[in-house]
This record gives C-alpha cells, structure tokens and sequence, in this order.
C-alpha cells in the first residue's frame, strides 16, 4: 500500500490582494474578493468580428493606416456605377469622409498611414486608362506627387509614404493585349525609381505586406495569359526578390495586412470560387487560421498581422460595404480565477 503521510505540496498563501509580480504557475487566495486565483499562460484563439460598415459598398479600393486609425481611399463605388475619388477615416468603430482624391480609379497600389497615405496606379474606365498617378494623403488633402515608371493596376504596395514600394500589376483588356508585371519600383517621398530586380513571376491581383526593406507578395494571377492563380510568396529586403513558403491555397483578388515580410496576414480572393480562408505566414510557412464571416474579392486590406481590417471587396454577387475586423492569435501569461467544485 502506498503511504500518503510524507508527500505534501506548497502552501497556498492568502493575501488580501494579488500579488504584483506573480510567476507562472503560483496560485493564491485573495481574501478580498474570497477566490482562489493562478497566474498561467491563456491562450486567445484568432477571430473575424464585424467592424462599421463602409459608407457605401465598395471594391478594389486603396488602404492605409491601422484597424483603430485607418484610411479608405478610391476604387469603385457600386451604387453610383462608378469609380470613386472618395476618402473615408475609420476610427475603429466608425467612418468619417476626408479629402477627395484627384484622380478617380480602382485597384491602385497604396501604402502608409492615416495621416500618411500613398496611392498609386490604378485604372478607369470609359474610356480604357491605365495610371501612373501618384497622389499623397496628409489627413486633410490629397496631393500628387511623382508618377510611376511603368503605368498598371492591380499591383501590390507596401511601406510609407516617404518609402514606398510597388510592385507587380497588369494591363488588362481594352488595350492591345493582357500583360502582367515584374516591375518594382521604390519611392523616396517624391520620385519612384525602378529596382534592377523584379518580382520572380509576372502577376496581378497579388496579396502585399511589409516595408519598403522587408515586403512581402503572396498569391494572384500568374501570366502569360490566360492568367492562372498561384500560391507562390516572396519577400523583398529593398533590393532583391527571394522565394518563400507557399500559401496552403492559391489565389488571385485576394488581401493582405502585416508589418513585414516575417508577419503577415493574407486572406479573401477567388480560387477561382469566392473565399473567405485567412492564412497567416511567419517568414517560412503559411498557416490557415479563422476564415472571414463573408467570402470576397477585391477586398481593401490594412493593419497588422496580430489586428487587420477587411474592407469592401466583391462577394460573386453583388460589391459590399462590409468591414471586418481581425485579430490574430495570442498568448501570454494572465491572472485567472480558479473555480473549484
């Protein structure tokens, strides 16, 4: 028979409040508030929550800023049967308008901050126009700057508006022939210069993160047409191109979100079917994590890899006002009250 008497444990100390520097694992009981309480590591799984929803119903729209200090800018504005020069703020709950753009257009290529923002390239239509556009936000009024070397649309942005990055793109139907883009560009804050070294593979409607030294691009359309969706990533260190991990599905149209090439979020885009996966990427491998609430395309996409923001995009049926708000796993060690029965 196995002897109890000689094993004894550690006492559980009672305080009237809880400790200010616990370690992981102590447990205590606070006399106050007559509970037993731990300190352990919880772990805070990833989620998609609705956020205030667009002004109007949008798609191919550009993005700057973060989920709680955001900026919306451009694309097409379903209702009204057209691209759009409108600029909306978002303050984590709610839209405000700002100053309009100069130049109507979709799918242009953005990058910075709230206060902050760039926008480039980008299309419109009748007729058939293809831009080399740049024009800077400073929370207030839209200014253009120096142009693109080489005009298109659907390309990826990154970085800020002192030292922005572009990349990738196309030129699409109604010009002599489709054409995808290797072509990346850096910008100083007032002339874009064109890197010796382009993206690995010619595609549009490609996701994008990062800086202007470590971006990533991940997914689209891969030409020569017919254009096929691709799940191939690379990463940018501010001068050359370098293959990554693939995505777990390939895709065009879809959004991305992070503050590097090692931290990224990418989700949305068609498959060629519409699709709401999310996949997270750590500098090697892509993860799939919590699918968006709507499938979509063409979804403006801005903030971090641990807090993103969905916005617009087109659902297979019909453009869409819908916002999403994502935030990404976490972990960490928390105060937790032990219940007992």
């Amino acid at each position: 028979m196995t002897a109890y008497t000689g094993i004894q444990g550690q006492n559980i100390l009672i305080v009237s409040s809880d400790p200010a520097n616990p370690v992981e694992g102590q447990i205590w009981y606070n006399s106050t508030s007559n509970t037993l309480k731990g300190y352990q590591t919880v772990v805070v799984a990833a989620a998609w929550a609705s956020g205030g929803n667009y002004p109007f119903a949008v798609s191919g729209s550009g993005a700057a800023g973060t989920q709680t200090v955001g900026l919306n800018f451009g694309g097409f504005n379903a209702p009204a049967d057209d691209r759009t020069t409108a600029t909306n703020e978002y303050d984590g709950s709610t839209w405000t308008a700002g100053g309009s753009m100069a130049t109507k257009r979709t799918t242009m290529g953005s990058c910075g901050t709230q206060t902050a923002a760039l926008g480039f390239g980008g299309y419109y239509e009748p007729p058939p126009t293809l831009y080399t556009n740049t024009e800077k936000y400073d929370g207030t009024s839209w200014t253009n700057t120096g142009g693109l070397n080489t005009s298109r649309n659907n390309l990826g942005g990154a970085g800020t508006q002192t030292a922005g990055l572009a990349f990738g793109g196309s030129r699409p139907g109604g010009f002599p022939a489709p054409v995808g883009y290797t072509n990346t560009e850096l910008f100083n804050g007032s002339t874009w210069t064109a890197n010796p070294t382009g993206l690995p593979t010619a595609r549009r409607s490609l996701g994008s993160a990062g800086t202007q030294t470590s971006a990533l691009a991940f997914g689209g359309a891969q030409y020569p047409a017919p254009a096929t969706n691709i799940a191939t990533t690379d990463s940018f260190n501010g001068s050359t191109w370098t293959a990554g991990g693939n995505m777990n599905t390939a895709r065009s149209g879809l959004s991305g979100a992070g503050a590097s090439s090692t931290a990224a979020v990418g989700f949305g885009g068609t498959t060629p079917s519409y699709t709401a996966a999310t996949e997270l990427y750590n500098g090697t491998t892509w993860t799939n994590s919590t699918s968006m609430s709507n499938t979509r395309s063409g979804a403006a996409g801005l903030g971090t890899q641990p807090l993103a923001l969905a916005i617009g995009g087109y659902t297979g049926t019909a453009y869409t006002a819908l916002v999403e708000e994502w935030t990404g796993p976490s972990s960490g060690l928390q105060t937790r009250t032990i219940t007992t029965s």
